[in-house]
């Protein structure tokens, strides 16, 4: 969260963007990039002296139908965005949650996502194409329709989650994806974590092809959810439906599945609590589930890729931190008022040596926080 000394700035242009963080720079201000502001709360308190909002910069540039690619400058709403990309029958595949205003640039430099990305990967698989402004203010820009390179570096993949720390964002190109027609759903419930982390397990491994592939787990009642799209929905639902019951939990097919889907990304934030993402193994699920359910937590996450996410509204943070800690990397998004900033610790120190490396290559001074 940016301190109340900062002066806010919202450039209209990419190059009036790049001149105030040149400027910045030269000066030593240290600077803060943002979107629409929706995800401060996962950010470290922070001392700069200027805040750059790309919210300015916000045309659709190109929507090439016929190609399945967009460029966006990095302000876009995703809700606008989508909106345009539907009117064609296509999406962009990232579907996270939106309190109200996300921008194509903000999603991007935190690497959200949701629960297409067990279909489609994540934003680093999706943009093919960036351009930003590095921390003096040069611009760059890597992928499609090349104009400068910053050599050995694609800054499409080291831009997404660096969380603006690296430079700014300012337009990405993006591939797309038609629209399902129809989706169908089976949904398994149990009310064990080891039922359902089998139920789980049989449909990652199933020979079915999901949209979507969640679990969810909240006051002792658990749900496999498998979704599909296109014109055998209804029949892959049927045969997933099939293997949940196999697995021993209770099925149902769902058609009207929208709201099913929209409580997954909705337990991804807190409004005023904790959330804590977990990075692990699929096989972790129902050791994450009995952990959820000690500490009175919501679990929720992508059951195939091992990627989880614990909701905490109200209860002992410290207790839930200190379940997860350090057996899983976990790291805190959401912060309730006053909890101070509590980044995950990688568990390789290459990586983390190699982080503070690609740091002292783009923003030697320091600039960006």
């Amino acid at each position: 969260m940016a301190t109340a000394e900062a002066r806010q700035s919202a450039p209209g242009s990419a190059a009036e963007l790049a001149s105030e963080l040149a400027a910045a720079a030269e000066a030593g201000l240290r600077v803060r990039v943002r979107g629409a502001g929706t995800k401060l709360r996962w950010a470290p308190d922070s001392d700069a002296g200027l805040e750059l909002s790309t919210a300015a910069l916000d045309r659709i540039v190109e929507h090439n139908a016929g190609d399945l690619t967009a460029v966006l400058e990095a302000g876009v709403p995703l809700a606008r965005a989508q909106e345009a990309f539907r009117s064609a029958g296509q999406m962009l595949a990232l579907d996270p949650p939106d309190p109200g205003g996300a921008t194509i640039g903000g999603l991007i430099a935190a690497n959200d996502s949701g629960p297409l990305r067990a279909r489609y990967g994540g934003a680093r698989d999706l943009v093919v194409g960036m351009r930003v402004a590095l921390a003096d203010g040069t611009v760059a820009k890597s992928g499609g329709k090349v104009i400068k390179n910053v050599a050995g570096y694609d800054l499409g993949k080291l831009f997404t989650g660096s969380f603006g720390t690296l430079g700014a964002i300012l337009e990405v190109s993006v591939r797309l994806h038609p629209l399902p027609p129809a989706t169908a759903t089976a949904a398994g419930h149990t009310h064990s974590p080891h039922l359902l982390a089998g139920g789980a397990a049989t449909l990652t491994h199933a020979r079915l092809e999901q949209l979507g592939l969640d679990v969810r787990w909240a006051a002792g009642a658990g749900l496999v959810l498998a979704r599909f799209g296109g014109a055998t929905a209804r029949e892959q639902a049927e045969a997933a439906d099939s293997l949940l019951r196999g697995a021993g939990l209770e099925a149902e097919l769902v058609e009207e599945d929208e709201s099913l889907w929209q409580a997954q990304r909705d337990a991804q934030r807190s409004p005023a609590g904790l959330v804590v993402r977990v990075s692990g193994l699929q096989t972790d699920l129902e050791q994450l589930a009995s952990i959820a359910e000690r500490c009175g937590a919501t679990l929720v996450g992508r059951a195939g890729l091992g990627l989880f996410w614990l909701r905490l509204d109200d209860g002992d943070r410290d207790a839930l931190l200190a379940e997860l800690r350090p057996r899983f990397v976990a790291a805190v998004l959401d912060r309730p008022a006053g909890m101070p900033y509590s980044p995950a610790e990688p568990r390789d120190s290459g990586a983390a040596l190699l982080a503070r490396r690609v740091k002292e290559r783009f923003d030697p001074q320091g600039t960006l926080v």
